[in-house]
């Protein structure tokens, strides 16, 4: 028998992707949730969880083969905008509102990455799939990016 679980106004993302034209969305969504007063739960998992290294934050974006074409007119217009880097975005929404990121603990022994002090600044905590998921069971939305 399941248990029946209330669902709030709550966030879920688990990010997957280390490309920008996906991490934008991340950031972007969390923010907007933030602003609304929503709680969110990020967890960066495989290439999502690359792109949040120390050493990867400054690196030149990675746009997705899928849509490389455009990668030039968008970060054009990303500088035209003067739009911050995503990470930013994310710093951005942890300062407004009750947001949580999680850095996924089975890919980082798999990347070999050792210490959450190889993780950006705004890393919450490491934790397993498992945990995650008992974080996020209440979300009314939960996305895969």
């Amino acid at each position: 028998m399941s248990e029946k679980v209330e669902k709030r106004n709550k966030l879920a993302i688990i990010a997957w992707s280390g490309t920008v034209d996906k991490l934008y969305p991340v950031a972007i969504l969390s923010s907007a949730a933030a602003a609304g007063g929503w709680e969110v739960e990020l967890f960066f998992t495989f290439w999502g969880l690359n792109a949040i290294r120390k050493e990867v934050l400054n690196a030149p974006p990675k746009i997705s083969a899928d849509f490389a074409e455009y990668g030039p007119a968008v970060a054009q217009a990303v500088k035209q905008m003067n739009f911050p880097p995503w990470f930013e975005l994310l710093r951005q929404a942890k300062a407004m509102g009750n947001v949580k990121i999680y850095a996924c603990s089975t890919t980082m022994e798999l990347f070999g990455i050792k210490e959450k002090s190889a993780l950006a600044d705004f890393v919450d905590d490491v934790v397993g799939a498992a945990t995650f998921l008992e974080r996020a069971k209440d979300a009314a939305v939960t996305l895969f990016i």
